[in-house]
């Protein structure tokens, strides 16, 4: 048994080396194992099975073999009470008797030799009882180990996957990011500074005096104006 799972061990000993973080392969071998312990489970409890008939079998051949020289037992001590009341010649039944007593006696020999390989055979049946029990424990067991291997392979997985994602999105990713944003944002606040700039700097000349003098500002009357620079150059 345990010869078999070392066996089921090694067959995949080349490709673990290469696959080591690949729990779907010992998986698989494991898979591949309780099966073979399944079978030889199941050959077991059918060898098992026989020994049981073949003892079965014997004991009720030797107690029919105790109760065939018990019989032929009887039988002669019949003869001899026929002989003795006079119903039979007292040579004829001692032929008689003594050829029963042959008979009883191969019997009796019979019984012991079964009985013996009953005890034997019972012997048998005990290891085999064992070896079926501590096989089904260990299949039992392998299962379970299974169960518990697939959780974790699961588990495994799955903490794989969400431990890549978190590398690929870490702290100086996020940090990269953030600086990229910055950079766009002040481009952009740049950019719209300068298109402000421009758009101040295409005011004409007058939109330059109204928002000198201001708005609600007096403006002179064109006729005082016209005296004010007449005076100023000395003309009439």
């Amino acid at each position: 048994m345990t010869g078999l799972f070392s066996r089921i061990l090694r067959m995949g000993k080349a490709e673990a080396h290469s696959a080591v973080d690949k729990l779907e392969d010992p998986i698989k071998m494991t898979e591949q194992g309780i099966r073979e312990l399944k079978k030889d489970l199941e050959e077991s409890m059918k060898s098992l099975a026989q020994v049981k008939g073949i003892v079965i079998r014997m004991r009720n051949d030797a107690e029919n073999k105790k109760k065939l020289a018990a019989d032929y037992e009887s039988k002669a001590m019949a003869l001899l009470q026929k002989a003795e009341q006079g119903s039979l010649e007292m040579s004829e039944a001692e032929r008689l008797a003594t050829e029963v007593l042959s008979r009883k006696e191969d019997a009796g020999k019979e019984a012991l030799r079964l009985s013996k390989e009953v005890t034997s055979q019972e012997g048998m049946v005990l290891q085999l009882q064992r070896n079926v029990d501590k096989l089904r424990t260990t299949v039992q067991r392998y299962e379970n180990d299974l169960v518990t291997l697939r959780a974790r392979s699961k588990t495994a997985a799955a903490t794989k996957k969400l431990n890549a994602q978190i590398a690929r999105v870490g702290s100086d990713s996020t940090i990269a990011m953030l600086e990229k944003m910055r950079d766009k944002v002040e481009e952009d606040e740049s950019l719209s500074q300068a298109y402000g700039d421009m758009a101040d700097s295409g005011q004409s000349v007058d939109d330059e005096i109204n928002k000198a003098l201001g708005e609600g500002s007096s403006m002179p009357g064109v006729s005082d104006s016209l005296a004010a620079l007449k005076a100023k150059m000395k003309l009439k």
